[in-house]
């Protein structure tokens, strides 16, 4: 994952993408919509954003990028609206190798979006992780 240029992002707004999906087999406490809400207004405040706004899909699968919550957070961030993308785990954003790859890739750093993904230690500004492309692939073979 290419580091983010901005190290100054805290002074955006960052927005906090939640999905669920039927198919995750994890509708649990754990990995419930409410439940990452409050990991990621967490994290979110943690990392000094006060200003956030959620984007929620829920019973959506991550293999398709073609989710409403996931497709207003792109517009907002396309609008110039979010300096960063939280989520609990680099699954909830998508199950889809390639296009999450193009995300973290390519999409994100190309609009200095910094990218949180909570529990599995991945924050853009923070430098390159070696997992984040290996863990992007289990996802997709889980789904």
């Amino acid at each position: 994952m290419k580091q983010s240029n901005n190290k100054n992002h805290a002074t955006g707004t960052a927005a906090l993408y939640c999905r669920l999906s039927r198919d995750d087999n994890m509708d649990t406490e754990s990995n419930s919509i409410s439940n990452q809400k409050k990991i990621l207004q967490k994290a979110a405040k943690e990392k000094g954003y006060t200003d956030t706004l959620f984007f929620v899909d829920d019973g959506i699968t991550g293999t398709t990028m073609k989710r409403p919550g996931y497709q207003k957070m792109i517009q907002a961030i396309e609008a110039g609206y979010i300096s960063a993308v939280f989520v609990k785990d680099l699954s909830r954003l998508g199950r889809n190798y390639i296009e999450v790859g193009r995300l973290t890739e390519e999409y994100f750093p190309q609009h200095d979006i910094r990218l949180i993904a909570v529990s599995d230690g991945v924050d853009s500004d923070e430098g390159e992780n070696d997992f984040t492309t290996f863990k992007n692939i289990m996802n997709e073979v889980f789904a």
